[in-house]
């Protein structure tokens, strides 16, 4: 008797991806744990190990095809010795197909990935009056929808309020909230109020001269969504500063052969893994997030910090643990380790989950200053640029230092302006003196 192997749950809120590589065939024997498929969600690509053990009698899914949580991804038929047992099946299957109809009937195939996907009807506003002055509250009680549905529009920045219902009764149902973030995306920004004009559709540009369209990666895509809720949901601000590594080089040169040997190099992101830990115990405000429905504020009491990945997908961000019991080498190692994860596509969901802190570094390519945007539901990102020798007045005296500029975008509504100040001062000081951490870390 054949079974069925389904694509199984991927993670959190993550219902489908894009079939890279189908890695069985028919009469192929398969063992449990086994990878069977490669398979590209909105945060990562990942292979997909099998739950089931025999014989492939048939392959249900092709390459390019999007895949969905609990669909059918292949068939096996117990069997000894691999290829009999397959070919027996298909017989069987032959057999019964011509004095029956089969018992299973494929569903359409879903747009592939090289295919944009089809926009969602955007919900008609109603005529409404003028907006107060005062924002609406999210999640107005109101709205009629399930927890689940509650739940979800939490997680991913919706106000209820602002969702039309296509459910019994007006029922807002959880369709209905991922249509209305989508057509958020489309507008390049926040949502439009209830009775307010969707956004002015693109110009045809190709009256001005040629041009290509390309769909967005998943990754690309699940970038662009993360980004735009976190910058309408969180009220940002980026406290500036710079910090002198002369002294940090030169620590970084005698030691980096020590991060080598472990498998690592001895970077300054390594390094500032473990001061970014120290300075998140002195100024727990940071490691935290807002649960904006019930009015609370989370601290946590574990330091995972993320390191923003620049890949040819798109953005990824990997999250080192427990980084306060790790020391500087073993923290070049691992980031060394989980960055070369990320640029060859094998970090699994759970690797870029459960974050404190997210530190981005651009120094590598240039630049000085920037704002970068919090990666939700963190509530603060360390932006890190390259550093520049400058003039600088030391004991009376210019001298030529080496100044590391640092970015800290915050979220106002958990930190003030003052305590970003002293973050940043903290931590600066703590670059220029990593004795400091041994003090107050």
């Amino acid at each position: 008797m054949a079974t069925e192997f389904k694509l199984p749950a991927l993670g959190e809120n993550v219902e489908s991806g894009d079939i890279i590589k189908v890695l069985v065939s028919p009469g192929d024997k398969v063992d449990q744990d086994q990878a069977v498929l490669e398979l590209e969600t909105d945060k990562a690509a990942i292979e997909v190990p099998s739950s089931v053990t025999g014989v492939v009698s048939a392959v249900h899914v092709k390459e390019g095809e999007k895949a969905s949580v609990g669909q059918v991804i292949f068939s096996v038929e117990p069997g000894r010795d691999g290829a009999p047992a397959a070919d027996e099946a298909r017989a069987s299957q032959e057999k019964q197909a011509s004095v029956e109809a089969p018992a299973v009937t494929e569903s359409p195939p879903e747009p592939s990935a090289e295919e944009p996907p089809p926009k969602a009807e955007e919900p008609v506003p109603e005529p409404q009056p003028p907006p107060k002055a005062e924002p609406a509250p999210v999640d107005r009680p109101s709205a009629p929808a399930t927890p689940s549905v509650r739940r979800l529009a939490r997680e991913i920045g919706v106000d209820l309020g602002g969702v039309r219902g296509t459910g019994k009764a007006g029922r807002i149902m959880a369709d209905d909230v991922k249509a209305h973030a989508k057509s958020i995306l489309r507008g390049g920004g926040p949502g439009p109020a209830p009775g307010a004009p969707s956004a002015a559709p693109l110009p045809d540009f190709s009256k001005w001269g040629p041009t290509e369209r390309k769909p967005m990666t998943n990754v690309r895509r699940a970038t662009a969504e993360h980004v735009s809720r976190a910058w309408t949901t969180i009220p940002h601000v980026t406290q500036c500063d710079k910090a002198d590594i002369t002294e940090l080089d030169k620590l970084r040169k005698r030691h980096g052969k020590k991060a080598e040997a472990a498998g690592g190099k001895l970077t300054v992101t390594a390094i500032l893994l473990k001061l970014l830990a120290s300075a998140l115990k002195v100024f727990p405000e940071f490691n935290a997030s807002v649960d904006a429905a019930a009015a609370e504020i989370v601290y946590k009491r574990y330091f995972h910090i993320g390191v923003a990945v620049d890949t040819e997908r798109g953005l990824l961000v990997p999250v080192i643990r427990d980084v306060d019991q790790k020391n500087i080498i073993e923290l070049s190692a691992e980031l060394s380790r989980m960055s070369a994860k990320a640029r060859d596509g094998k970090l699994s969901l759970d690797e870029m989950q459960g974050g404190s802190m997210t530190i981005t570094n651009l120094g590598g390519i240039g630049g000085t200053y920037f704002t970068p945007i919090i990666n939700a539901p963190e509530v603060a990102i360390l932006g890190v640029a390259r550093g520049v020798v400058e003039p600088v007045h030391v004991d009376g005296a210019f001298q030529p230092r080496t100044m590391l500029p640092l970015s800290l975008s915050y979220d106002h509504r958990v930190i003030d302006g003052a305590g970003a100040a002293r973050f940043l001062r903290w931590l600066a000081e703590a670059i220029e003196n990593p004795f400091l951490i041994t003090l107050e870390g």
